[in-house]
């Protein structure tokens, strides 16, 4: 999964640590997040991206666009 969190967190001047904290979860949940090595709960995407003020599908991408049966 690619993210874009670091690129919107940097244009809204968020520190990893201020995200965690307004989503309540570890800076170090935000740097797996960022890393794409961390798939969130739906909950977490949402609360995400609230707090960098976009939308969910803005902010996670998977590699495979082809889907779970390997079909477009």
């Amino acid at each position: 999964m690619k993210t874009t969190i670091k690129e919107n967190r940097a244009r809204v001047g968020m520190t990893q640590e201020q995200l965690a904290d307004k989503v309540g979860v570890r800076r170090e949940t935000i740097v797996f997040l960022e890393k794409g090595k961390y798939n969130p709960s739906l909950r977490l995407a949402h609360d995400v991206a609230k707090a960098l003020g976009v939308r969910i599908d803005d902010l996670f991408s998977f590699d495979d666009e082809a889907g779970p049966s390997g079909r477009e």
